[in-house]
């Protein structure tokens, strides 16, 4: 009875201790970050992470369980660091832990910056320090908003969208190594019947502001390359002089008028503005006259190039490997001119003179019959401005780069 009545009092004691020792339990008297991650990447350590997904989800877990209503997108900041523009992100919280997921695709290859501001409080209102946690996004660089893009990585399928091509849309192109390793293969056209039809093609440039992106290698021939066309001049194409001496963008624009007009942005690298004997619209021409002219960046080698328009200036814009070489602006035109009402792009195709699919390989589709009958239009002539050489990465986006993204793509891709 003794042994039972000393058990008794020792379990009592323990009780009695347990219930002491938690009662004095503290809460925390610091609100801190414990660990932000992505997946199994971590996005806290002391190396920045440069492995993370376009479509990241990211949780932060802290000591604590967190204030869910102050888990608010104003009180955590995602910015693009090499044009400081804010990320649009969702924030729930659940019990210690955040969650933060951006609301669109990030750049590929783009540093960004978490920033959990001070705003961030703990269910029993402890303030966050302000923490900030650099990451950057896998691959090469490439801005966001992309519509398109065509890597040709073995097949001529929109690796973003549903710009597809369908098999009898593909002829006699071939897939073989690019510019460098990672860049992957790239599609070879033979000069002479090679083509890759793109239905939909008034989807692609239906547009306000546009960028067409592309890597071109064209090889030497005695004819022109007709690099690719959406109906040639009633939506847009690009093609390369037979002698390398110019290229140019020819494109159909929106007049704001329920009218469409096609303009050329041509470059013949001679330096001509309207301020030296050249077009009253031109404001810039890269002088690449002692430099080997245009062939020196074209002619069987790989070339970047990159064409804008935007809506807001008016400018259309052509760079190669990443460096601006013309530039027109539309409030130049003469006093009259429709084209001074330009909104944007706009395909103004018809049948039968063309048909509203995009090429690439020559400035139309087989189904056109504009310029059938002609010795340098006509698809089914051998001798026709077909293209000859290779692409890789074309993309259109539904906004105009700027300077620096596109100098930062080419930077990042060649």
């Amino acid at each position: 009875m003794k042994r039972k009545n000393v058990f008794l009092s020792v379990v009592l004691v323990s009780a009695m201790f347990a219930l002491v020792m938690s009662g004095c339990k503290k809460e925390p008297t610091v609100f801190t970050l414990s660990s932000l991650v992505t997946g199994t990447i971590d996005l806290n350590g002391a190396t920045t992470a440069n492995t993370v997904p376009v479509k990241p989800v990211i949780v932060a877990t802290f000591n604590t369980d967190v204030d869910a209503t102050t888990a608010i997108p104003a009180n955590v900041t995602l910015v693009q660091d090499y044009d400081n523009a804010a990320i649009a992100v969702t924030v729930t919280a659940s019990g210690s832990s955040i969650t933060i997921t951006p609301t669109a695709d990030l750049g590929s290859g783009t540093l960004y910056k978490l920033t959990l501001t001070a705003g961030l409080k703990s269910a029993n209102a402890l303030v966050l320090t302000a923490v900030t946690r650099n990451f950057t996004t896998t691959g090469t660089f490439v801005p966001t908003g992309v519509i398109a893009h065509w890597n040709f990585e073995g097949n001529a399928n929109d690796v973003v969208g549903t710009f597809d091509p369908a098999t009898t849309g593909i002829v006699n192109v071939s897939y073989g190594a690019s510019r460098n390793a990672a860049a992957g293969t790239a599609a070879t056209f033979d000069g002479t019947t090679s083509i890759i039809e793109v239905p939909n093609g008034d989807l692609l440039m239906n547009t306000a502001d546009f960028t067409l992106s592309f890597w071109v290698k064209a090889a030497t021939q005695d004819k022109g390359h007709f690099v690719m066309g959406l109906g040639a001049f009633y939506g847009f194409q690009f093609e390369i002089a037979s002698d390398f001496s110019n290229c140019k963008l020819a494109a159909s624009y929106d007049l704001g008028n329920s009218t469409t007009g096609s303009e050329d942005l041509w470059f013949p690298g001679n330096g001509q503005t309207k301020d030296n004997g050249g077009w009253q619209g031109w404001t810039f021409c890269k002088d690449l006259t002692g430099s080997g002219g245009v062939a020196a960046i074209l002619q069987d080698k790989w070339a970047h190039v990159v064409c804008t328009y935007n809506s807001a200036t008016k400018v259309g814009t052509m760079y190669m490997n990443g460096e601006k070489m013309k530039a027109q602006d539309f409030n130049l035109w003469p006093d009259g001119d429709a084209k001074r009402g330009v909104v944007g792009l706009r395909y103004g195709g018809k049948l039968p003179d063309v048909k509203n699919e995009l090429a690439f390989g020559f400035i139309q589709s087989r189904a056109g019959t504009m310029w059938a009958t002609e010795a340098w239009g006509g698809y089914a002539i051998p001798g026709a401005n077909h293209f000859k050489g290779q692409l890789d990465d074309i993309r259109i986006f539904h906004k105009a780069l700027t300077d620096t993204e596109i100098r930062l793509m080419y930077n990042s891709e060649k």
